[in-house]
Parts: structure tokens; sequence; C-alpha cells
């Protein structure tokens, strides 16, 4: 018995399934770069074994808390805000797997269950307490352990996503240790540009004490950022990343962003708040014409949609919503400003799937700073891969897109949500072989393109060719 089909994600018709087998073949294993994720830096700093199935794979994984949430389980059964037993974590996980039919989530799921822990039985009540001991035993062998599984994945570089406020301990000892894993920072600057950020005075304060700079002007302020994002590419760092409700930028002069800071610092109204923000954004751009950074742009999440579970649970607990963005309109001021630089590279991410073809594909034909990101969080799915493929090429093709980010905080995904994007992209490959668009040399050569090439290009990810 297998959870997984060799063929998944192929198409029915013998011609294109043939052809996508090929494609897939030649870079199924080329290695894995994931240059935005959410994977905690303390787990290969220390190397510690994780401590049990279900606080790997069930209660930091949001897509998974959002899905048994929305069918009654409470948050307290699944280990969040409670210490409840992980064994029975993992049997009201079992009982309600049957949920995850049809998503991407089982995919994944079922990935590492076969993949990564050798486990040929679908997981239901019956199986749960065998799985479960199997997997614990797992963990307690060295190489379940978070370095030898970051080698066994294939991983050639993986970055973290850390504030601005950080002081990297974790990632200065992966750099100390005479492990030679890539694991790098990556700089969020949003607890400090979001006047909106209910800590915001004292991640100000935080701010300014590690980057030792006086930030009582926004000249001060924003050479703490300059000392700052040093401080990350001193660790690897090659990506900024910026978490926005919105698109909306600003191009401010230097006058007038002093007085919208001292207006922000004294009080920091929501209008004043929306201001600053939108003209951080150009000038965080600014700052990576300075020193070459990416900039990830992460635009159109409603955060903390259900106020209950934000004020019992806090943040990224599965009930952040998807909005629409206007692209066209809110990035005008940011790419007039600094989108015709060849060198720099932002890059846009959406959770607004009509802006595909209509917004975001032609934009990526008049900047040539900007590029458009892989299908995110709500649509990193075979499906939303599908159509971000077939809405974008036609406009943007593939060379004005920068390749797959897992987006993760569930370390065992990374391998299995890459190899659904690879196989997603040799499928669509295959079509295109199919009807005659594409050679088959051709196809071959994008695929690769798609899976290694265009990600260690666009972060310019200093590390062996595979």
């Amino acid at each position: 018995m297998s959870l997984l089909h060799q063929d998944r994600l192929f198409s029915s018709d013998p011609r294109r399934r043939d052809i996508a087998r090929d494609l897939y073949r030649e870079i199924k294993g080329l290695p894995i770069f994931s240059p935005h994720g959410h994977c905690d830096p303390e787990w290969f700093a220390t190397n510690a074994p994780f401590d049990n199935p279900a606080a790997l794979l069930i209660t930091p994984d949001h897509y998974v808390l959002r899905m048994l949430v929305s069918q009654g389980v409470t948050y307290e059964a699944l280990g969040v805000g409670a210490g409840t037993d992980p064994r029975e974590i993992w049997r009201t996980f079992a009982a309600h797997y049957h949920l995850f039919l049809g998503t991407p989530s089982r995919l994944w799921l079922d990935y590492t269950f076969e993949v990564l822990f050798g486990l040929a039985e679908p997981l239901s009540p019956a199986t749960a307490d065998a799985q479960y001991d199997h997997i614990a035993a797992c963990l307690g062998r060295d190489a379940f352990r978070p370095r030898a599984l970051f080698d066994q994945f294939g991983i050639a570089c993986l970055a973290t996503t850390d504030a601005a406020t950080d002081e990297l301990r974790q990632h200065a000892a992966i750099q100390a240790s005479n492990w030679d894993g890539a694991v790098i920072p990556t700089y969020r600057p949003d607890a400090v540009t979001d006047g909106d950020n209910p800590n915001f005075a004292n991640d100000l304060n935080s701010f300014q004490a590690i980057a030792d700079v006086d930030i009582s002007t926004f000249g001060g302020y924003l050479e703490a950022h300059r000392v700052m994002r040093a401080r990350f590419r001193a660790l690897g760092a090659v990506a900024t990343d910026h978490g926005l409700p919105d698109a909306k930028t600003l191009d401010l002069s230097m006058p007038e962003m002093e007085a919208l800071y001292a207006t922000l610092r004294v009080d920091p109204k929501p209008e004043t708040s929306a201001k600053f923000r939108a003209a951080m954004v150009t000038w965080q751009a600014r700052l990576a014409q300075e020193d070459g950074m990416v900039m990830q742009l992460h635009a159109g999440s409603t955060r903390n949609h259900n106020a209950q579970v934000f004020a019992r649970h806090g943040a990224d607990k599965g009930v952040d919503i998807p909005r629409s963005i206007n692209f066209v309109d809110d990035l005008r001021p940011l790419l007039n400003a600094v989108g015709n630089d060849p060198a720099l590279r932002i890059i846009v991410f959406t959770l607004d799937e009509t802006t595909y073809s209509r917004e975001l594909a032609p934009l990526s034909g008049a900047y040539p700073a900007l590029r458009l990101g892989p299908p995110w969080w709500f649509f990193d799915s075979p499906d939303g891969i599908k159509r971000w493929r077939e809405a974008v090429t036609e406009t943007a093709g593939y060379y004005n897109t920068v390749g797959f980010n897992d987006d993760t905080r569930a370390f065992p995904s990374v391998p299995a949500r890459h190899d659904m994007a690879r196989r997603c992209d040799c499928a669509h490959l295959a079509e295109r072989v199919a009807d005659h668009r594409l050679t088959e040399p051709q196809a071959h050569e994008i695929a690769r393109l798609l899976t290694y090439d265009l990600p260690r290009q666009t972060y310019a990810l200093s590390v062996p060719c595979g």
C-alpha cells in the first residue's frame, strides 16, 4: 500500500503524462532553495530532537489548525495555550484527518508520512497510536534531528523571517558551529514601520537599543535600519520581507518624512500610521538600492479577523483572510521612484488572484525591478499554482517570475511543498509541449529554470551549483 500515486498531479492524458514524467525525472532531485519561510532558527542552532509528533506536525501548522478549528475542535485540544497530552492531540487529529481530503495539506502530510517516516497506511483512529509511536521513535534518532533532516531534504539554502528587533543569536550560533548548512535570516522591519502595531513604542525602544543609534529623528531612525540590515547581511541575509495589509506606497522627501515621523512618535493615529507605513515601503526600497538586498512585498492579508481567537491565542493561528488589492495605483509611487533600476529586485506576492493577469503580469513588463512572487498562502496549492501559471505566463513569461517559495512554519513540509510545485510545473510544461507551444528541449530548460536557476539568481544565493 502507498499513500502517494507516482503520477500525482500529472495529466490523465497519456502523452502529457509521459512528457511530465520525463521533465520531473530531471528536476526532482535538484537542491531545494527556500528563500522565504518561517522555520525557527533555534532548531538548527541547538539541533535538539523535535519533542513529539504533535509538536512537530500539528500545533505549529496553521493550515492544520484552521481546518480542525473550522469543524469545532478547540485550540486547546490541539495544544495551543494548553498543556494537552501530545498523544491526545494526535488522536484528535487522526479522528478528523478525513477533513483534509482534497486539500494541499493532505498532499503534504501524506508525503511526510510516507517519504519521511516510511508509513504506508492512511492515518485513522485505528492506526493513530501505532503511527504516533513510530514517528516518536524516529524523532528520537539522530537521523531525525533538524540538521540531519536539512541535509536529507536536499536543502541548499533556507531563509527564516526575523524581526528588525531580533538580536539574531540563533543565527550567530549556527554560523559559529561546525555545520555547513545554509540557514540565513531575512530582515522584517514591520514592527518598527507600522504604527498600528500595538507594541510600536516598545519595539522602537528595542530597535534603538539593539542598533545603538539615536532614533529621535527620522535621519537617525533610517540609519538604525542601515545598521540592522548590515548585521543581517553579515549573517547571510539576502532579502527583506514586508507584510502589508495593502499595497499602498508613497514617495515622500526627507523633510516630509522628518515631520511625519515626529507626528507618529507623539500620536500614532491610524491615518498617520498608514501614511508612514506606505512611505517606508519606498524608503526601504531605497535602502535596498544601497545594499543590494532583495525586497519581498507580501500584501493583501486581513490579519487576525477573528477577534476572540486573537485575544485568546494571539497572531498566526489560522484566522487571517485574503482581501482585494489595487496594485496599479498603490505601487505607482514606489515604482516611479525606484522601479526602473535594473539592479533592484522587488518581488510582489498577493492573496488577490484577480490581479494576476490584469495588474501584476503587465506591471512586471513595465518596470525592470519588479518580479512576480509565486502563489502564496491560500493559493500555494496544485490548483492555485495552475491558475497562477495560466494567468501570468502569457504576459510576464517565465523569466519575470522567481521560482517557488514554500513559506512554511512546518519544517517537514518543505520537501513536500517543493515536490508539489515541481510536479505542477512539469504538468504545465507538458501541456505546452503537447499543444506545440514549446519544444521538449525548451520545456526541460524551463523546468530547471523554475526549480533551481530563478530562485538562485533572483536572490543571489552564493551556494554551489547543483
